[in-house]
């Protein structure tokens, strides 16, 4: 069994990483994953009552007041969004012991330390400190002292006893903003993965005995019949009954351009109706449709860790212990050798302040949450962290042809005339032949026709020949319609030079002379060419993977500017050819939509595919695109990018900042207001650093 909890009254990522640890060694729980930006648990086990009072047990052991309820019952009773106002509530308790401690300073500054000094500073200590001093008692009783309350409550306590009243209470401060702007960065984080959530809509007007009744979205049923008026939000999947409207489809695929809908096209729920009123019928419940589908893939995908979030985490574990010993070595063995106690005791209490492992753990694993809120505000639905991680080591890009770069129907690309026929003339005697055959070939070619009002004549006599083309009479004379293997075996000379195109061509003959020819293609998309120079200039190597045939797999290649094509290939054939770009060129990604696709979607080091694509191809992929365009994997590959240089950034310049405080301190500089502004300030720098991730606005122009 699998459950979802809400952890309230937890603020701290090193704290919660702490309880998932301790989670996941309970007997009866299988896994525990704890995702701290969302407040969500996500538990695999036996769970009865009797688990969730042990879970909460050992969650509250190592975080005083942490509460762990069912998601659904948190929810009903309102306090889903608990510690998004922890911030809000710790405020008024900084406002009033910053104007004590500021009264402390002042009352030093004008008559020294008199004892009513001494209670402003001690009275400002324990507003600000309450909490961390209250941890730190139930730390002491369960025998868990590497903690950083228990760092700051030893180095405050520790600066009181040498007299440095100031620097103790400062450190409390500053410890108690980093707290605050730490809620405040999450909060923000999380609420661009919940946006996505606010699109579900309650209700909607739903056909009912003859007339439109007004109901909850969670009773609407496949083949309900919705109208959907001007200015409405889309509460399921369906395909347009009738009317004709435009939506609003930003909030799923990032773009800004509303689309058309007529009787027959798909709609996806979360679209807004910006026009006439139409109807639809319901081809998924309001559960299964698109929008819930990805508010859930995105709010999983934060639990899903990075490879460093694990290494920050395990790393932490060793770094504190190993700080402590030698904050305790500094203040032992210096003192006994110099006699001077106060100066190498004030060193390891500065030890303890920059000790303190929380920017480094949060800072992170938020780099990564926010890639994904930016990520999706594109219509791009990573299913992890580590996704994101393992896309930015990508090197090279491999794509399947049909449905990725191309738009998966086939059309008339190319009509070209031998002799005297026109144009139109050789569309129209084709498409009056092909009426009889229903291969997609010749149904695209009578639908040109349509298209441009050709009126097609009725042939004396038609059949259709498989793998070769249609022979008619036509008008009196005899017409073939069909491949170069018709044409030779009717002895029909083609002209020496017919240029290289990708698709099927059509050539047409009139009583044994060839007129001219019907390029029929899957054309590509228009993003296609712009996504593979994008890629090209970001220093990446490009591939085209596909089932079609060689020739076509090559001139589609050279239209698009991709370096490698490789047709006529089998899923196993395609997967073979993505473990020889990994050995030569490194990590490779690979994006398709096929059913086909599915082997080597898993196979890949990172994988994408197309919204539009086949259930196996989504199930498969690492991220999956909900537009259809290839210009959303530059987008993907940018913000990994991003996500993991700020990573890195976050992790050299914590570990640098630290290093130099530590340095200070034995070289016999001791500052706690260095090291607890050094601390502080560089939690607020790194967390500022991640969150600047959210910002998309310069990732909607590819070049």
């Amino acid at each position: 069994m699998e459950k979802t909890f809400i952890i309230k009254n937890l603020d701290c990522a090193h704290c919660g990483g702490k309880i998932e640890d301790a989670l996941n060694r309970l007997d009866g729980v299988d896994s525990a994953v704890l995702n701290f930006p969302m407040r969500k648990l996500r538990i695999s086990g036996n769970i009865d009552e009797k688990l969730i009072s042990l879970i909460n047990s050992t969650a509250s052991a190592i975080e005083t007041g942490v509460e762990i309820v069912p998601e659904a019952e948190a929810v009903s009773c309102g306090h889903c969004h608990d510690s998004e106002d922890s911030h809000e509530n710790g405020l008024p308790i900084l406002i009033t012991g910053t104007i004590f401690f500021a009264a402390a300073i002042a009352a030093d500054a004008v008559f020294g330390i008199l004892p009513l000094t001494l209670a402003l500073f001690v009275v400002s200590y324990l507003i600000l400190g309450g909490n961390v001093l209250k941890n730190t008692v139930r730390n002491v009783k369960a025998l868990k002292i590497f903690d950083e309350n228990t760092l700051m409550t030893v180095a405050t306590i520790g600066a009181f006893a040498i007299g440095e009243y100031a620097e103790a209470v400062g450190v409390m401060l500053f410890f108690r903003i980093g707290e605050l702007f730490e809620n405040f960065a999450v909060a923000r984080s999380r609420k661009a993965i919940t946006e996505t959530a606010k699109l579900k809509v309650d209700e909607a007007d739903v056909l009912s005995d003859g007339e439109f009744i007004r109901k909850p979205s969670e009773e609407i049923k496949v083949g309900d019949i919705l109208r959907i008026k001007n200015g409405e939000r889309i509460a399921a999947d369906g395909i347009v009954e009738s009317g004709e409207s435009r939506l609003d489809v930003s909030a799923l695929n990032g773009e800004p351009v509303p689309v058309t809908v007529r009787k027959g096209d798909s709609v996806m729920s979360g679209s807004i109706n910006l026009a006439d009123v139409f109807t639809l019928r319901v081809t998924s419940t309001a559960e299964e449709s698109m929008i819930s589908k990805i508010a859930k893939a995105v709010e999983d995908a934060s639990a899903n860790k990075p490879h460093i979030d694990r290494f920050i985490s395990r790393f932490a574990k060793i770094y504190t212990p190993i700080v402590i010993v030698a904050a305790v070595l500094t203040a032992v063995i210096p003192s006994l050798i110099t006699g001077q106690w106060t100066k190498w005791i004030h060193s390891a209490l500065t030890f303890l302040v920059i000790s303190c492992p929380c920017a480094l753990v949060l800072s992170v694993p938020l780099a990564y949450f926010s890639a994904i809120g930016a990520a999706s505000k594109l219509g791009i639905l990573f299913k992890g962290g580590n996704s994101v991680e393992a896309l930015g080591k990508v090197k090279a890009v491999a794509f399947d042809k049909t449905g990725t770069l191309t738009d998966g129907s086939f059309t008339v690309t190319a009509v070209e005339s031998f002799g005297k026929l026109s144009n139109d003339e050789l569309l129209k005697i084709c498409g009056s032949c092909e009426q009889i055959s229903s291969h997609p070939v010749a149904v695209s070619i009578t639908s040109r026709c349509r298209e441009f009002d050709l009126n097609l004549d009725e042939p004396q006599q038609s059949r259709e020949l498989a793998g070769r083309g249609v022979s008619a009479v036509l008008s009196g004379s005899e017409i073939l319609c069909g491949n170069r293997r018709m044409m030779d075996e009717n002895d029909v000379r083609l002209p020496r030079e017919v240029p290289d195109v990708a698709g099927s061509v059509v050539y047409i003959a009139v009583d044994g002379i060839a007129e001219g020819m019907i390029v029929v293609s899957d054309s590509v998309k228009k993003t296609a060419a712009k996504t593979v120079a994008a890629l090209k200039k970001m220093k990446l190597t490009t591939a085209l993977l596909t089932g079609d045939k060689s020739e076509n797999a090559r001139i589609t290649a050279e239209l698009l500017g991709i370096e490698h094509a490789f047709g006529e290939l089998t899923p196993h054939d395609k997967l073979h050819e993505i473990e020889a770009l990994r050995s030569r060129y490194g990590e490779t990604m690979f994006i398709g939509d096929g059913i086909n696709d599915g082997p080597v979607l898993a196979g890949a080091d990172v994988s994408g595919a197309m919204q539009t694509g086949s259930d196996l191809a989504i199930e498969a992929a690492d991220m999956v695109f909900m537009n259809p365009e290839p210009e959303s994997v530059v987008r993907a590959k940018k913000i990994a990018d991003r996500a993991v240089l700020v990573s890195y950034q976050n992790i050299a310049f914590a570990l640098a900042i630290k290093a130099v405080v530590l340095v200070m301190g034995l070289l016999g500089h001791p500052n706690m207001w260095l090291a607890v502004i050094a601390d502080s300030g560089t939690a607020m720098l790194l967390i500022l650093n991640s969150i600047r991730l959210l910002n998309t606005e310069k990732l909607r122009n590819i070049e």
